[in-house]
């Protein structure tokens, strides 16, 4: 199975929006055989390397393939979030796989940032408060 994977480091260099093209379009170079048309999800102005593709709004919901890439990335993510856990267990990897929890807010406000977090997705006031929203 092929996925386009890209590090924190990238998302919080280019955003998480452009980030997921560039996964898109690297996962597409590695493709073979090339298909005939892609369909994705929402977006646009993507690079697929000539490919012509189809954008459907709530794609997830109504197309099974896309569905099925999205289970797929999202079970991928939990996994490689699973093996950051091993590195950094006081952050809770395994538990909340980096959403912005409670929990994840606390063991920051307690550890700092580790070098995974997506400094782009920390607020100025966001460790001060209640809640969070992402990390």
């Amino acid at each position: 199975m092929l996925f386009g994977i890209i590090d924190h480091k990238e998302i919080d260099n280019i955003n998480i929006l452009n980030a997921t093209k560039l996964a898109l379009t690297n996962a597409l170079s590695e493709l073979s055989p090339k298909p005939d048309i892609i369909l994705v999800d929402a977006l646009t102005k993507i690079n697929t390397l000539g490919i012509p593709y189809i954008s459907v709004v709530k794609g997830d919901a109504n197309i099974y393939s896309i569905a099925a890439a999205s289970i797929i990335a999202k079970v991928t993510r939990d996994r490689i979030m699973l093996e950051w856990d091993s590195i950094y267990p006081a952050y809770g990897f395994a538990k909340h796989k980096g959403y912005g929890t409670a929990f994840h807010i606390q063991a920051i406000r307690e550890n700092g940032l580790c070098s995974i977090h997506r400094r782009t997705f920390i607020k100025e006031n966001w460790l001060n408060s209640k809640e969070g929203n992402g990390v």
